[in-house]
Protein backbone atom coordinates (compact mmCIF):
# COMPACT_ATOMS: atom_id res chain seq x y z
CA UNK A 1 0.00 0.00 0.00
CA UNK A 2 1.14 3.89 -0.96
CA UNK A 3 2.12 5.74 2.20
CA UNK A 4 1.63 9.70 2.41
CA UNK A 5 5.44 9.67 1.24
CA UNK A 6 5.02 7.58 -1.69
CA UNK A 7 2.02 9.77 -2.78
CA UNK A 8 3.89 12.98 -2.33
CA UNK A 9 6.87 11.53 -4.88
CA UNK A 10 3.94 10.36 -7.58
CA UNK A 11 2.34 14.24 -7.47
CA UNK A 12 5.69 15.75 -8.05
CA UNK A 13 6.13 12.96 -11.03
CA UNK A 14 2.36 13.87 -12.13
CA UNK A 15 3.30 17.20 -12.59
CA UNK A 16 6.29 16.50 -14.79
CA UNK A 17 3.80 15.55 -18.00
CA UNK A 18 0.29 15.46 -18.98
CA UNK A 19 1.34 11.88 -20.15
CA UNK A 20 2.95 11.08 -16.68
CA UNK A 21 0.05 12.47 -14.91
CA UNK A 22 -2.68 10.24 -17.16
CA UNK A 23 -1.18 7.02 -16.71
CA UNK A 24 0.01 7.27 -12.79
CA UNK A 25 -3.98 8.24 -12.28
CA UNK A 26 -4.98 5.13 -14.29
CA UNK A 27 -2.56 3.03 -12.35
CA UNK A 28 -4.14 4.61 -8.54
CA UNK A 29 -7.81 4.14 -10.06
CA UNK A 30 -7.32 0.86 -10.38
CA UNK A 31 -5.13 0.31 -7.12
CA UNK A 32 -8.25 2.11 -5.67
CA UNK A 33 -10.88 -0.16 -7.32
CA UNK A 34 -8.90 -3.23 -6.45
CA UNK A 35 -8.63 -2.65 -2.43
CA UNK A 36 -12.74 -1.79 -2.54
CA UNK A 37 -13.12 -4.74 -4.38
CA UNK A 38 -11.20 -6.85 -1.90
CA UNK A 39 -12.65 -5.25 0.98
CA UNK A 40 -16.14 -6.12 -0.76
CA UNK A 41 -15.80 -9.59 -1.01
CA UNK A 42 -14.09 -10.14 2.31
CA UNK A 43 -16.70 -8.05 4.61
CA UNK A 44 -19.88 -10.06 2.77
CA UNK A 45 -18.59 -13.38 4.10
CA UNK A 46 -17.28 -12.32 7.32
CA UNK A 47 -20.65 -10.46 8.16
CA UNK A 48 -22.75 -14.14 7.46
CA UNK A 49 -19.80 -15.70 9.88
CA UNK A 50 -20.65 -13.23 12.47
CA UNK A 51 -24.32 -13.28 12.06
CA UNK A 52 -24.14 -16.95 12.32
CA UNK A 53 -22.45 -16.72 15.68
CA UNK A 54 -24.77 -14.45 17.18
CA UNK A 55 -27.87 -16.99 16.21
CA UNK A 56 -25.60 -20.00 17.61
CA UNK A 57 -24.80 -17.88 20.76
CA UNK A 58 -28.71 -16.65 20.89
CA UNK A 59 -29.80 -20.27 20.64
CA UNK A 60 -27.16 -21.96 22.78
CA UNK A 61 -26.38 -19.57 25.36
CA UNK A 62 -23.80 -22.72 26.84
CA UNK A 63 -21.22 -21.78 24.36
CA UNK A 64 -20.38 -19.08 25.59
CA UNK A 65 -18.50 -20.93 28.19
CA UNK A 66 -16.15 -22.51 24.75
CA UNK A 67 -12.88 -21.13 26.10
CA UNK A 68 -12.22 -19.24 22.88
CA UNK A 69 -15.51 -18.07 21.93
CA UNK A 70 -14.90 -14.65 22.98
CA UNK A 71 -11.53 -14.60 21.14
CA UNK A 72 -13.58 -15.78 18.05
CA UNK A 73 -16.01 -13.31 17.89
CA UNK A 74 -13.28 -10.95 18.71
CA UNK A 75 -11.19 -11.04 16.25
CA UNK A 76 -14.22 -11.41 13.17
CA UNK A 77 -14.97 -7.89 14.81
CA UNK A 78 -11.39 -6.34 14.44
CA UNK A 79 -11.37 -8.08 10.80
CA UNK A 80 -14.75 -6.06 10.31
CA UNK A 81 -13.36 -3.18 11.48
CA UNK A 82 -10.26 -3.35 9.23
CA UNK A 83 -11.72 -3.77 6.45
CA UNK A 84 -13.83 -0.69 7.50
CA UNK A 85 -10.72 1.31 8.16
CA UNK A 86 -9.33 0.15 4.96
CA UNK A 87 -11.84 1.41 3.28
CA UNK A 88 -11.90 4.48 4.72
CA UNK A 89 -8.19 5.67 3.77
CA UNK A 90 -9.18 4.24 0.33
CA UNK A 91 -11.85 7.19 0.13
CA UNK A 92 -10.22 9.03 2.18
CA UNK A 93 -9.35 11.93 -1.07
CA UNK A 94 -13.16 11.44 -2.54
CA UNK A 95 -14.72 14.29 -1.20
CA UNK A 96 -18.37 15.56 -0.66
CA UNK A 97 -17.96 19.06 -0.25
CA UNK A 98 -20.65 21.17 1.34
CA UNK A 99 -20.40 24.81 3.59
CA UNK A 100 -19.64 23.72 6.98
CA UNK A 101 -20.18 26.36 9.93
CA UNK A 102 -17.44 25.12 12.10
CA UNK A 103 -19.39 26.43 15.52
CA UNK A 104 -22.39 24.01 14.91
CA UNK A 105 -20.93 21.32 13.25
CA UNK A 106 -18.18 21.35 16.15
CA UNK A 107 -20.49 21.72 19.49
CA UNK A 108 -22.52 18.42 18.77
CA UNK A 109 -19.22 16.80 18.90
CA UNK A 110 -17.68 17.89 22.21
CA UNK A 111 -20.94 17.40 23.76
CA UNK A 112 -21.47 14.12 22.33
CA UNK A 113 -17.44 13.36 23.82
CA UNK A 114 -18.09 14.18 26.92
CA UNK A 115 -21.11 12.21 27.31
CA UNK A 116 -19.21 8.79 26.70
CA UNK A 117 -16.92 10.01 29.17
CA UNK A 118 -19.53 10.71 32.14
CA UNK A 119 -19.15 7.42 33.85
CA UNK A 120 -15.11 7.56 34.16
CA UNK A 121 -13.05 9.92 35.97
CA UNK A 122 -11.07 11.71 32.94
CA UNK A 123 -11.21 15.54 32.82
CA UNK A 124 -12.52 16.61 29.80
CA UNK A 125 -12.86 20.29 29.04
CA UNK A 126 -13.05 22.34 25.41
CA UNK A 127 -13.28 26.01 24.21
CA UNK A 128 -14.53 26.85 20.58
CA UNK A 129 -13.86 30.20 20.23
CA UNK A 130 -16.22 33.07 19.29
CA UNK A 131 -17.02 33.58 15.54
CA UNK A 132 -15.28 30.68 14.08
CA UNK A 133 -15.60 30.20 9.83
CA UNK A 134 -17.86 29.11 7.51
CA UNK A 135 -15.52 26.20 5.58
CA UNK A 136 -15.71 24.21 2.65
CA UNK A 137 -14.97 20.53 3.69
CA UNK A 138 -16.56 17.41 4.19
CA UNK A 139 -18.58 17.10 7.45
CA UNK A 140 -18.62 13.24 7.61
CA UNK A 141 -14.96 12.60 6.97
CA UNK A 142 -13.95 15.19 9.31
CA UNK A 143 -16.43 14.26 12.26
CA UNK A 144 -14.29 10.77 11.80
CA UNK A 145 -11.02 12.35 12.27
CA UNK A 146 -12.30 14.41 15.22
CA UNK A 147 -13.86 11.40 16.86
CA UNK A 148 -10.55 9.43 16.62
CA UNK A 149 -8.34 11.92 17.62
CA UNK A 150 -11.00 12.19 20.53
CA UNK A 151 -11.07 8.36 21.17
CA UNK A 152 -7.00 8.06 20.91
CA UNK A 153 -6.72 10.77 23.82
CA UNK A 154 -8.94 8.90 25.79
CA UNK A 155 -6.95 5.24 25.24
CA UNK A 156 -3.83 7.55 26.10
CA UNK A 157 -4.92 9.23 29.59
CA UNK A 158 -4.80 7.52 32.88
CA UNK A 159 -8.25 6.37 34.31
CA UNK A 160 -7.65 10.22 36.00
CA UNK A 161 -6.02 11.69 33.25
CA UNK A 162 -7.33 15.01 31.20
CA UNK A 163 -7.97 15.77 27.81
CA UNK A 164 -8.21 19.37 26.12
CA UNK A 165 -10.05 20.19 23.13
CA UNK A 166 -9.54 23.89 21.44
CA UNK A 167 -10.74 25.10 18.35
CA UNK A 168 -9.85 29.06 17.23
CA UNK A 169 -8.99 30.47 13.49
CA UNK A 170 -5.71 31.67 13.09
CA UNK A 171 -3.44 32.97 9.66
CA UNK A 172 -6.42 32.13 7.86
CA UNK A 173 -6.68 28.78 8.97
CA UNK A 174 -9.21 26.30 11.19
CA UNK A 175 -7.16 24.69 13.94
CA UNK A 176 -8.54 22.23 15.54
CA UNK A 177 -6.24 20.62 18.81
CA UNK A 178 -6.78 17.71 21.14
CA UNK A 179 -3.94 17.77 24.02
CA UNK A 180 -3.68 14.97 26.80
CA UNK A 181 -1.66 14.08 29.26
CA UNK A 182 -0.96 10.51 28.78
CA UNK A 183 2.49 8.88 28.31
CA UNK A 184 3.41 10.54 24.95
CA UNK A 185 4.98 9.41 21.95
CA UNK A 186 8.60 8.95 22.27
CA UNK A 187 10.37 11.25 19.12
CA UNK A 188 11.74 8.48 16.90
CA UNK A 189 7.56 7.33 16.11
CA UNK A 190 6.41 10.74 15.65
CA UNK A 191 6.58 10.68 11.88
CA UNK A 192 5.78 7.08 11.81
CA UNK A 193 2.13 7.01 13.50
CA UNK A 194 0.87 8.45 10.71
CA UNK A 195 2.08 5.60 7.88
CA UNK A 196 -0.58 2.72 7.35
CA UNK A 197 -0.99 -0.26 9.54
CA UNK A 198 1.53 1.07 12.02
CA UNK A 199 0.29 1.34 15.41
CA UNK A 200 1.39 1.20 19.64
CA UNK A 201 -1.88 0.43 20.68
CA UNK A 202 -3.25 -2.59 21.10
CA UNK A 203 -6.11 -3.95 19.94
CA UNK A 204 -5.26 -0.77 16.82
CA UNK A 205 -5.63 -1.51 13.04
CA UNK A 206 -2.81 1.35 12.35
CA UNK A 207 -5.04 3.04 9.73
CA UNK A 208 -6.40 5.88 11.93
CA UNK A 209 -3.62 8.52 11.73
CA UNK A 210 -3.13 7.49 8.16
CA UNK A 211 -6.66 7.92 7.53
CA UNK A 212 -7.26 11.34 9.50
CA UNK A 213 -4.00 12.83 7.71
CA UNK A 214 -4.99 12.05 3.91
CA UNK A 215 -8.38 13.62 4.90
CA UNK A 216 -6.92 16.70 5.93
CA UNK A 217 -4.61 16.85 3.23
CA UNK A 218 -7.44 16.54 0.54
CA UNK A 219 -8.99 19.71 2.37
CA UNK A 220 -5.63 21.46 1.52
CA UNK A 221 -4.72 20.93 5.56
CA UNK A 222 -2.35 19.41 7.51
CA UNK A 223 -2.97 17.02 10.48
CA UNK A 224 0.49 17.07 12.96
CA UNK A 225 1.77 16.44 16.31
CA UNK A 226 3.59 17.46 18.66
CA UNK A 227 4.56 15.17 21.82
CA UNK A 228 6.50 15.34 25.35
CA UNK A 229 6.44 11.93 26.28
CA UNK A 230 5.47 11.73 30.25
CA UNK A 231 3.77 15.00 30.27
CA UNK A 232 1.08 15.67 27.29
CA UNK A 233 0.81 15.14 23.24
CA UNK A 234 -1.44 17.40 21.19
CA UNK A 235 -2.56 16.39 17.61
CA UNK A 236 -3.17 19.69 15.63
CA UNK A 237 -6.04 19.41 12.77
CA UNK A 238 -5.23 22.63 10.53
CA UNK A 239 -8.00 23.43 7.87
CA UNK A 240 -7.93 26.26 4.94
CA UNK A 241 -10.37 28.50 5.24
CA UNK A 242 -10.53 29.48 2.37
CA UNK A 243 -11.61 26.63 -0.57
CA UNK A 244 -8.23 24.23 -1.43
CA UNK A 245 -9.80 21.16 -1.04
CA UNK A 246 -10.05 18.67 -3.62
CA UNK A 247 -13.44 17.67 -4.70
CA UNK A 248 -13.99 14.32 -6.26
CA UNK A 249 -17.21 13.28 -7.48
Amino acid sequence: MFTATDFDKLQQIMGESPEKKELIQKLLDSQKMTISSISHEIRNPLTLVYSTLQLIESQHPEVTTYKYWDSMRADIEYMTLLLEELSSYNNGERLRLSEVDCTSFLKPIVVSFAASLVECDIEFTSRLEPELPVISGDAVKLREVILNLLRNAKDAVASDGSIYFHAFAEDKLLHISVTDDGCGIPQEDIEDIFQPFVTHKQGGTGLGLAIGRRIASAHGGTLTVISVPGKTTTFTLSLPIEKDAQHEP
